[in-house]
């Protein structure tokens, strides 16, 4: 039997986690993209909200650190979509420039620690007064956010023709939709839900390693197989949770 312990840690991990797979989603299930910037973006998030926390700014590491992983989407977006870079290429190219640009984020250091640093955890701790399970409910609660903005945002029209560029860009371009515009964003949105996934691990575990974004893309895929397997291929939202559910599953199995 599995102790409450790892019980709790297994579904803390596959709700931050979650947030990758629903990238993922976004990224090769709608966009039909294969972004390998996934790991460099994980990393990045880590980095950025890693030494925001240490120089005493653990909020604002959030929102920065999501802008660091779009700003990485819009160069994969750009070498993709303007110099005509293959996209698992451009993915690649991007990932492996972010390795050096994380070393630089964290100082030319190969982690960050931070034992005696305030988190968003911490800080949540505080506010509801000592909660056994503070750190699963602000896991879940992010998770559940994300996972509802995701299947609000692909439900507007700019999600509809994110949707359509996955299916057929020749149709979305004869409607006069620039599927530059509409790869872009997709990719920048979906980089900057990998880089909060990293942000709030970093946070989670008080500390950010350069080799912290290895394998994410497997990860991801995992949960979404997982998660596509169990609750099949139907609608947005059920495709959303069923990521998320995923997710929490690969958790479950890898403490198993």
């Amino acid at each position: 039997m599995l102790s409450m312990n790892v019980v709790t840690g297994a579904l803390e991990l596959g709700f931050i986690y979650a947030l990758v797979a629903m990238a993922l989603f976004l990224s090769f299930r709608v966009l039909n993209i294969a972004d390998m910037t996934t790991d460099g973006s994980f990393t990045l998030g880590c980095a950025v909200s890693a030494v925001l926390a240490v120089a005493g700014h653990p909020i604002l590491g959030i929102p920065l650190a999501m802008l660091a992983g779009a700003a990485a989407g819009f160069i994969t977006a750009l070498l993709q979509t303007r110099l005509g870079v293959p996209s698992i290429l451009a993915g690649i190219i991007t990932n492996t420039g972010l390795y050096t640009v994380n070393l630089a984020v964290m100082g030319f250091s190969a982690n960050v620690n931070m034992l005696k640093t305030d988190t968003i955890f911490s800080m949540f701790r505080n506010l509801l007064g000592g909660a056994a399970v503070y750190k699963l409910i602000l896991a879940a609660a992010i998770a559940a956010v994300v996972c509802v903005l995701l299947i609000l945002f692909l439900r507007t029209r700019l999600g509809l023709s994110i949707r359509a560029t996955g299916d057929n860009p020749d149709m979305v371009r004869a409607s006069s939709i620039n599927t530059r515009v509409t790869v872009t964003i997709g990719l920048c949105a979906a980089n900057a839900v990998t880089a909060l996934s990293g942000a709030i691990l970093a946070q989670y575990q008080k500390t950010a390693d350069i080799n912290l974004g290895t394998g994410m893309v497997i990860i991801g895929l995992a949960s979404l197989i997982i998660g596509e397997t169990i609750f099949g291929r139907g609608g947005i939202p059920l495709k959303v949770v069923g990521a998320v559910a995923g997710s929490v599953i690969y958790r479950f199995i890898i403490a198993v």
